[in-house]
């Protein structure tokens, strides 16, 4: 058998006579039922255990940004699409997902970021957080705490409901106070440079002004809930937050967007991304927290991940990679 090589073709050539051979022994029969194409995934919730506390996290489902270049800045289109490429990701559009974690410490149920709300500004695939919290069996008004990572309309547009109720009406709201001051800001209502200004002032204030007396701010490095610090990563806006979560001794850290892509924001850390306030105070960030995540193996989850969007990041040449955490589906 030495030096025997099988090439494509002659593979091919094998199985079409196997078939032929097949056919002449084993007559063809009629399907006996043809079934549509279904039109569901799975329920969009997945639980884990951290320490002794449960996290859930659901989706508020995925965010098209289009063509890759025109969120991603900093270095070249080709660059751009080469590294995608060579991940076997498409080109183009860049599909995010909106990973949603609610966290039950034992005490209280801690919902961080809240998704898009109904609005469709960046199409109809988001919104689906209460459908998402419902498949999980989790109520609404069972939410204590809202956690912001940031003011952005992807992370607090889901705090009102149109018709001006609170979609998690006994939840306390926390958040940094730098967010909330920039992006409640009636002054902003009159910025035209970048276009998307007036729309996401307009939707924080909408979501953060009327649930002004039930908000606290917390402050860097301050364990705000029992076992939640707050660690300030600021330039994606100027108040961004990630939170440090301990539980019987682990440690993850909740890193909202300190990088929006596994591949791009990853392997190259200093490209800019459109809708940061700060691009290069941004990437300042991104690097400082992924290298104390990396050298100290600390798992994360990462709001724009791919789903669920738990895992690990580690050192790799100028950048990181990212090793998703194996998903358990059942208990052993």
């Amino acid at each position: 058998m030495n030096g025997f090589q099988l090439s494509r073709r002659q593979a091919l050539l094998g199985s079409a006579a196997l078939a032929g051979a097949g056919a002449l022994q084993f007559p063809t029969r009629p399907a006996l039922a043809k079934a549509p194409f279904a039109q569901d995934q799975a329920p969009y919730f997945y639980r884990f255990t951290h320490g002794k506390m449960q996290g859930t996290v659901v989706s508020d489902g995925i965010l098209p940004l289009g063509e890759p270049s025109a969120s991603f800045l900093g270095t070249s289109k080709e660059e751009v699409g080469k590294m995608l490429t060579n991940n076997f990701l498409g080109t183009d559009n860049v599909v995010l997902e909106q990973n949603v974690l609610v966290l039950n410490t034992g005490d209280k149920l801690v919902l961080f970021d809240t998704g898009m709300g109904t609005s469709t500004i960046f199409g109809p695939t988001t919104g689906r957080l209460q459908q998402s919290l419902k498949s999980a069996g989790i109520d609404p008004k069972d939410i204590d705490a809202i956690v912001l990572t940031h003011a952005h309309c992807d992370h607090c547009w889901g705090i009102m409901a149109d018709d001006g109720s609170r979609n998690f009406p006994n939840a306390q709201i926390y958040m940094s106070q730098a967010d909330f001051d920039y992006w409640t800001d009636e002054a902003k209502l009159a910025i035209k440079d970048p276009p998307f200004m007036k729309g996401f002032i307009e939707g924080a204030r909408k979501n953060l002004l009327p649930n002004r007396d039930r908000m606290i701010f917390f402050k860097d490095g301050q364990e705000f809930l029992p076992g939640i610090q707050a660690m300030s990563a600021p330039g994606h806006t100027i108040g961004h937050s990630i939170f440090m979560i301990t539980s019987d001794g682990k440690t993850m850290a909740a890193i909202g967007d300190l990088t929006h892509h596994h591949v791009l924001l990853l392997e190259k850390p200093r490209i800019e991304f459109a809708f940061d306030t700060d691009p290069k105070q941004s990437a300042d960030s991104r690097v400082r927290v992924l290298d104390m995540l990396a050298a100290q193996r600390i798992p994360l989850i990462a709001y724009h991940f791919p789903w669920p969007g738990i895992g690990n990041v580690a050192k790799q040449g100028e950048g990181f990679r990212f090793y998703p955490a194996q998903m358990v589906m059942q208990k052993a």
